[in-house]
């Protein structure tokens, strides 16, 4: 790995150039009251013509116009300078109202007085996060689907109706653009250094913010239009993101030596990590992860560049080329196709705890929310800060031009060690076919009138929390004694007992591809679909990362025929709870008393085929690798043998809900999808066929 003491810098130089030195180019004086009126109002009006226009298209000449706002900034820095706290709280704090984090902007402010290098960093990181969160939410007063990147959102017509086209140049020569000082995106991927970021741009940002609060109370006002605040993204703690054990004083002393003998880390940028460390200590848990985040960004730059042979993409970007950021550091391959060789490096352990905690779209995606302002950052979980703060430690671990075998041994670190060279992906789609909702509010978004969504899942797994529900159809309320005759006559069912038969054939044929230990000849069909058996299925490891487009295809039915399942089990619990205590009351009629005894004998059948389905579908995702070596003939046969298993199990959805009440029906169902199962097994299409 290159030395980190030789990099001086991660700003190209006209990156550089722009944001430490064009802005400073004019020396001139410019008085506040020039864009200050007296009852302190925002004029936007002398603001906009500092905005300069090419002649060729009269697009924004960035160039001249950072230039020219250079001492409006200046003049607005020492402004707030001259500000006390009360003063600036009575003049502006009512203007940040619309962010809905007016103490987010009141910190700022206090972080302005005494100008720590990485206090201003970390303001405008948190700032500009809040911004493009309130301003997604003036966009939705127009529009539908708030864009995702935050230049596209500035350049949407909706926001240029509400605060005017010009007003939204001055804000796009601050953030969301490359070609202007883009100060959001070069601190939140780790390429500014603390030194590197002018208080003053800091200030003027603060100021345009309480500027456009002001001109969305006059659209209010005119439109008569409420602006509603979306619901931040909430995390809780759960099994799934304690990969880590608890850090302790003693762990995070250890980390603040270390973060000055890793090579992991940019000397330039050692200030980031120990304000991060010290962040953690005072329980500032977003605060720390705010600041760590771009650095392990600018770590994992670092060894990609050198791995890869092209130190060149250390640096900024110009506009017309992409940083080199997470996303691509996170691929097979480079953009000319070569293999990228920091995966080799990282090891699958620590590239799977990186997808999983940035990437996945099932995951907490920690990064892009906090930095599009998805997250209320007073209620971070310590449990999160924790996590991202002992991965990071492991880092530094690993790659050190020094000798740190002593710190890797330490009784506080080893553990942290082994946890992250052990650690497992809980957020592909292939694990999470392994999990199932039981405490079914694991994320969320609270909000009065929102839906729950986004929901995370405990570290259960989903065919055996399926299974388990399926174990407790035996144990439900039994019919009245009177009719215990009339149950015992599905012995008789012609049927029902063919369909048991058919059960019992298609799972002696998969007696092959189950273990010996979790196979009876005497009984298959209630000795084979056991809790060990699935068990034993799901540890089997399965390799995530970089998974191709048929493997996440299938997995993606896999998954909604698991989901069915449950909700079939789910569903029969809850009619036979419901349906004997209304029999007991003596509230069901003769038919409803007819079509519960029919459900009962239903149950006969539809629990060994539900978990028949459940071994199939497991055995399926243990081999689901092998889909690749399907030619396309085949690969479309089997795509459609689970989509018709998936509408099977729909259909059983909408046959045994409480409204539907269908139970004769299912026996025709059943029969069909029994048949296809049989058919496709027979053709020898399933990957476990192809396993042997």
């Amino acid at each position: 790995m290159a030395s980190s003491h030789t990099v001086t810098t991660c700003l190209s130089p006209p990156v550089h150039y722009v944001i430490c030195k064009l802005g400073f180019e004019k020396k001139d004086a410019y008085d506040i009251n020039n864009i200050l009126s007296e009852n302190g109002e925002v004029c936007w009006q002398a603001l906009t013509e500092h905005v300069c226009y090419l002649e060729s298209d009269q697009s924004v000449d960035y160039i001249k116009s950072i230039r020219s706002l250079g001492p409006v900034c200046e003049s607005v820095n020492l402004h707030f300078k001259s500000l006390t706290k009360e003063k600036f709280v009575i003049q502006y704090a009512l203007w940040f109202h619309w962010t809905n984090c007016t103490e987010l902007f009141v910190e700022v402010f206090d972080v302005l007085q005494h100008t720590q290098t990485t206090g201003v960093a970390l303001a405008l990181m948190k700032l500009t996060s809040c911004l493009e969160r309130a301003l997604g939410d003036v966009y939705l007063l127009i529009g539908k689907d708030c864009p995702f990147l935050l230049r596209d959102l500035l350049a949407s017509e909706q926001l240029a109706v509400v605060f005017g086209q010009a007003v939204m140049d001055v804000l796009r020569i601050f953030i969301g653009s490359p070609y202007g000082l883009n100060l959001r995106n070069v601190l939140w991927h780790g390429f500014a250094s603390p030194q590197e970021i002018p208080a003053k741009y800091c200030a003027m940002l603060l100021f345009l913010t309480a500027g456009l609060g002001q001109l969305l109370q006059m659209y209010l006002l005119q439109t008569k239009c409420v602006l509603v605040h979306r619901p931040y993204v909430i995390f809780v703690s759960s099994e799934e993101l304690d990969v880590f054990p608890d850090l302790s004083h003693e762990a995070l002393s250890i980390a603040e030596e270390l973060v000055k003998l890793s090579s992991f880390v940019l000397q330039t940028m050692i200030p980031f990590w120990m304000s991060a460390l010290t962040a953690f200590k005072q329980s500032r848990y977003a605060d720390c992860v705010i600041l760590l985040l771009p650095q392990l960004e600018v770590g994992l730059r670092l060894l990609f560049t050198t791995t890869n042979k092209c130190p060149n993409r250390l640096l900024t970007a110009e506009p017309s080329a992409l940083y080199t950021t997470f996303d691509e550091m996170l691929a097979k391959h480079l953009d000319n196709e070569e293999v990228n060789q920091l995966p080799a490096v990282l090891e699958e352990p620590s590239m799977e705890l990186l997808w999983d905690f940035l990437n996945h779209q099932e995951g907490p995606r920690i990064r892009d929310r906090l930095s599009h302002g998805e997250i209320n950052l007073e209620a971070f979980p310590r449990e999160v800060a924790n996590q991202i703060v002992a991965f990071a430690i492991t880092l530094l671990c690993r790659f050190s031009d020094e000798d740190v075998f002593a710190f890797k041994e330490h009784m506080v670190i080893k553990p942290l060690m082994n946890c992250a060279s052990c650690y497992r992906s809980q957020f592909h789609p292939i694990s999470r076919l392994k999990k199932q909702p039981l405490r079914r509010v694991k994320y969320v978004v609270l909000s009065q009138g929102y839906t729950l969504h986004n929901i995370f899942h405990d570290n259960i797994f989903e065919v055996l929390e399926c299974m388990k529900s399926i174990h407790l159809w035996p144990e439900l309320p039994v019919v009245p004694e009177e009719h215990v005759q009339t149950i015992k006559g599905l012995e008789g069912n012609a049927e029902a007992s063919t369909l048991i038969s058919v059960i019992s054939e298609i799972l002696s044929q998969l007696q092959q591809y189950i273990p010996h230990n979790c196979y009876s000849s005497d009984d298959p069909v209630n000795s084979v679909l056991t809790e060990r058996l699935l068990i034993e299925l799901c540890e089997t490891r399965v390799c995530t990362l970089y998974s191709p487009r048929p493997v996440l295809e299938i997995l993606a039915i896999l998954r909604k025929i698991s989901a069915q399942c449950h909700q079939v089990s789910e569903q029969v619990i809850a009619s036979t709870e419901l349906r004997y205590k209304r029999w007991m009351n003596r509230n069901l009629r003769s038919r409803q008393r007819h079509n519960y005894l029919r459900m009962l004998s239903s149950i006969k059948f539809l629990s060994p085929v539900l978990r028949l389905i459940l071994v199939m579908i497991t055995l399926e995702l243990v081999n689901v690798h092998l889909v690749c070596k399907k030619n396309q003939f085949d690969y479309q046969q089997y795509l459609k043998f689970l989509k018709s298993l998936l509408q099977y199990t729909e259909n059983l959805v909408t046959y045994t809900s409480l409204e539907k009440n269908k139970w004769d029906e299912t026996t025709e169902l059943t029969n069909k999808a029994l048949i296809k199962i049989r058919k496709i097994h027979d053709r020898k299409l399933m990957l476990m066929q192809l396993a042997t």
